[in-house]
C-alpha cells in the first residue's frame, strides 16, 4: 500500500468519479502560466500558419485540462488502465499538438527518439512508477521528462521537410515509437502477476480484478495507443506525397 496518497488522490468510485476534479492551486496557477507564455508566444497574427499553430495549441492546452484537472487524473489512482490512458493523452495528443503550435528548438531526431523511448519504458518500471505514487516530485519529474521528451520528438518529426527520404525516415520513428508501446502493450497484457500492486485496493470498485484492470491497460496501449500514430504518419506519408513523392 502507498506510504502517502498519491497526486490526484483519494482514488474515486464510479458514483464519485465526475466530481473528482483536481484544483490543485498550484497546478492550475502553473498551466495559467505556461498557457499565457504560449498564447504570447504565438501573439504574431501576420503568421501565414497561425490559425493552424493557434488551433493545435488549443487542442494541446484542452489534453492538459483532461489530464490533469478532470476526474481522469483521479481515475489514474484508483486503475492502471486509466493511468495508461493518461499518458496516451500526453503522448499522443498533447505532444504533438504543441510540437505544431510551437516547435521545440531541439533539433536532434536520434537523441529525441531514444529520450522518449527511455522515459516511456522508465515510467513502466514497478520500482520506478511506485517512486512516482509515494512522491509528488517523482511523480511531476517523470511526467515533465514525457511531455517534454515528446514534444521535442514530435518536433523533430512533424517539422517541415524538403524530400521523400526525411518524410520516411520520420514515418520510421514513429513506427519505432509505436513498436515500443505495442510491445509493452504485450508485456501488460501477458504478464502472469500484478506488476504495480498500488492498485490492488481500488480496482473492484469498478468491476475488474488487479490483473484485469493490467490486461486492460495493454490493450488500451495497444489499440487506442496506436490510432494517434497511425493519423500522425498518414499526415507525414501525406506531406510526403505532396512534396517529392509524386514528382
Amino acid at each position: 500500500m502507498p506510504r502517502y496518497e498519491p497526486y490526484c488522490g483519494p482514488a474515486p468510485t464510479p458514483d464519485t468519479l465526475l466530481l473528482s476534479w483536481n484544483f490543485d492551486p498550484v497546478l492550475l496557477t502553473g498551466l495559467a502560466a505556461v498557457t499565457a507564455a504560449g498564447v504570447w508566444q504565438l501573439r504574431d497574427a501576420g503568421s501565414s500558419d497561425i490559425g493552424r499553430r493557434r488551433g493545435a495549441f488549443g487542442l494541446a492546452t484542452a489534453g492538459t485540462v483532461v489530464a490533469f484537472i478532470a476526474p481522469l487524473c483521479a481515475l489514474t489512482v484508483a486503475l492502471f488502465a486509466a493511468r495508461t490512458l493518461h499518458h496516451l493523452v500526453l503522448l499522443g495528443v498533447v505532444a504533438p499538438a504543441l510540437a505544431m503550435a510551437i516547435p521545440c528548438r531541439w533539433r536532434s531526431p536520434s537523441v529525441s527518439f531514444l529520450a522518449v523511448s527511455v522515459v516511456l519504458w522508465a515510467w513502466h518500471v514497478p520500482a520506478i512508477y511506485a517512486a512516482a505514487w509515494d512522491h509528488v516530485a517523482v511523480y511531476w519529474l517523470m511526467q515533465v521528462a514525457l511531455i517534454g521528451t515528446a514534444w521535442a520528438f514530435w518536433s523533430n518529426v512533424l517539422e517541415a521537410r524538403a524530400g521523400a527520404l526525411e518524410t520516411l525516415s520520420a514515418s520510421a520513428a514513429v513506427a519505432g515509437l509505436a513498436g515500443q508501446m505495442g510491445l509493452i502493450g504485450a508485456v501488460l497484457t501477458f504478464a502472469p502477476q500484478i506488476l504495480y500492486p498500488e492498485h490492488l485496493a481500488h480496482t473492484a470498485a469498478f468491476g475488474l480484478t488487479p490483473l484485469a484492470d493490467q490486461q486492460l491497460a495493454g490493450l488500451i496501449m495497444w489499440v487506442p495507443g496506436m490510432l494517434p500514430m497511425a493519423v500522425l504518419t498518414a499526415i507525414l506519408l501525406r506531406r510526403g506525397w505532396s512534396r517529392g513523392f509524386a514528382a
